[in-house]
């Protein structure tokens, strides 16, 4: 079967088929680009209007068909040039999945400006650092979001702020309706391929959250690799069933975004991949799988793809057998490891939907390896094959390359790496060296180009496709001043892949309960990075002989029904 796939994948990428690949100069170096692929989302936000009176974006009971998305994009994008927007300028979308993200995010990008997706978990205190860490020249925020602003808004009340689905808009706010007054007529701009596309947030293991910047070339590739990573497995899967391959285009997929529009799974490999083929995007106002179930019914939804753990809970949801997931093509994930055993129980449940599974960073606008149908199940501890535009290589420590099937940690090189974290040049010389991408993940590459991961290198909780990094939980914690030594790590979760663990040892005739913890980190991070797992210690925590804690020796001395 994977004879087939190679044979398939060579089919598709040769000379004059869609999926040609071609040597492009970019950044100094020599990449493989898609050949087909546009210069910018302009161009492919342009392309899409052809889909016209198809469904585009569907919210509760609000609908839009392409024209009308196409014709809001231009109002929008005509008003915030009006408004001071210029090229390379950047906004801050701080918000719930609305239709209004993407509307925005279409706007941004036709003009030539950045979108800034912030974390719409990020309490006050971290939606100022992000927007001053992105000169961020507009706020574009909901109702929860502009009541976090208006607590930090006297240190940043230059800032131009525009409300989505407010009730009672303050007068230092625009009300979304006024944006819509403009006309409808969108203004000219010229984008380079290696201009910004969006400025995305991703948590590393020391320090502030980085904003990493992707490109128009890098998220423009995205959507040809998602597309080709899909499309080659499904006929090649075709071939060896002895069935007719896919033909594109055939029926109009949809999706539900289930996973935040401000992370590339939500935006760019399952937003931007369903606009460009003319899809219909389902936007909900919080996960529910119930909710979800009723959707798929109700819209007939083709695709679904969140973070595993929702795959798990519509398998499981009590309304599975009642509802009717006949048009389900697709059921899968990406973010974290789709467990072999949610492939199986894929596989085994009634209806049309085949596992499928995706491997991507925020560092390369997306997907860097997907698996799908049989050869997931074939193979379901890889994170899947390898898209043909990247090329990848593990090192040791030392950063020599390894042979092939030897483990170390991986790294890519291609056109969809992004250019670097924002005001962070020496990060960025650390993650980029070279071209090739340091993906801070540990495992190796097999005959048939699949990925396999083996643990991670960064000291980072993955708890449900949000990324928590230990650093910033410690540093909330020991602001406490019972608190002596702490140190956060993973704990395994069978709902959300890995939750978030503590362990704290107190000062000497101190006392602190498990629930005062959880209450003194509320003000200061998000609620999904304060730990579920709390272990309070006799003795001070194990070190290595450079006094730096030993996660791993804690980690093993630790019973998780002692937590509290």
């Amino acid at each position: 079967m994977y004879q087939q796939l190679k044979q398939v994948v060579d089919q598709m990428t040769a000379p004059g088929q869609m999926f040609e690949i071609r040597e492009s100069f970019v950044a100094g170096q020599t990449l493989k680009t898609w050949a087909m692929a546009p210069d910018s989302l302009r161009d492919l936000w342009l392309n899409a209007a052809g889909h016209g009176d198809n469904e585009y974006m569907v919210y509760q009971d609000e609908r839009w068909t392409y024209t009308q998305a196409h014709e809001e994009v231009a109002r929008i994008a005509n008003w915030l040039s009006a408004n001071g927007i210029k090229q390379h300028d950047r906004v801050a979308i701080a918000m719930r999945n609305y239709p209004e993200w993407m509307l925005t995010y279409w706007a941004l990008s036709c003009i030539g400006a950045v979108p800034v997706g912030v974390n719409a978990w990020w309490v006050a205190e971290e939606l100022e650092y992000g927007l001053r860490d992105s000169q961020s020249s507009m706020l574009i925020c909901d109702s929860e979001r502009l009541q976090r602003f208006s607590e930090i808004r006297s240190g940043l009340a230059n800032l131009a702020v525009v409300a989505v689905r407010v009730d009672n808009c303050p007068q230092w706010a625009t009300p979304w309706a006024e944006v819509l007054k403009a006309p409808a007529s969108l203004p000219d701009a010229t984008i380079s391929p290696e201009d910004d596309a969006c400025i995305f947030y991703t948590s590393g293991t020391t320090g502030k959250p980085k904003g990493a910047q992707l490109t128009h070339r890098g998220c423009v590739n995205n959507v040809f690799s998602s597309l080709f990573s899909s499309l080659s497995q499904m006929t090649a899967q075709a071939l060896v069933e002895g069935k007719e391959p896919p033909t594109p285009g055939q029926r109009q997929t949809s999706a539900i975004i289930a996973t935040p529009l401000f992370h590339v799974t939500a935006n760019n490999a399952v937003a931007q991949v369903l606009t460009v083929t003319g899809g219909k995007i389902v936007h909900t106002y919080k996960w529910d799988a119930g909710e979800a179930l009723k959707i798929i019914e109700e819209e007939k939804i083709t695709n679904f793809s969140g973070v595993p753990v929702m795959a798990r809970e519509i398998i499981n949801h009590q309304d599975f057998s009642t509802r009717d997931t006949s048009s389900l093509q697709v059921l899968g994930g990406g973010g974290a490891a789709v467990q072999p055993d949610l492939t199986e129980k894929v596989m085994k449940s009634e209806g049309n939907a085949m596992p499928a599974q995706g491997y991507g960073l925020t560092e390369t606008c997306g997907i860097v390896a997907g698996s799908w149908g049989i050869f997931l199940s074939n193979k379901p501890n890889a994170a899947g094959r390898l898209v043909p535009v990247f090329d990848v290589k593990c090192i040791d420590a030392e950063g020599n390359t390894l042979p092939l099937g030897e483990t170390g940690e991986i790294c890519f090189k291609g056109p969809q790496v992004i250019k670097g974290y924002l005001n962070r040049p020496e990060a960025t010389a650390e993650t980029i060296v070279d071209g090739w991408l340091q993906t801070g993940d540990i495992g190796f590459a097999d005959e048939d180009n699949f990925i396999y991961l083996v643990d991670r290198a960064k000291d980072m909780v993955l708890r449900g496709g949000e990324n928590v990094y230990c650093s910033e939980v410690e540093v909330a914690i020991f602001k406490h001043e019972a608190v002596a030594e702490c140190a956060v790590f993973s704990v395994p979760d069978d709902r959300l892949g890995e939750e978030v663990g503590a362990a704290i040892f107190l000062k000497e005739g101190q006392d602190l309960s498990f629930d005062a913890i959880r209450e003194f980190c509320k003000s200061k991070i998000a609620s999904f990075k304060i730990p579920r797992y709390i272990w309070i210690l006799d003795n001070p925590l194990p070190r290595n002989a450079s006094g730096k804690f030993v996660k791993r020796e804690l980690k093993d001395m630790l019973d998780i029904s002692n937590a509290g």
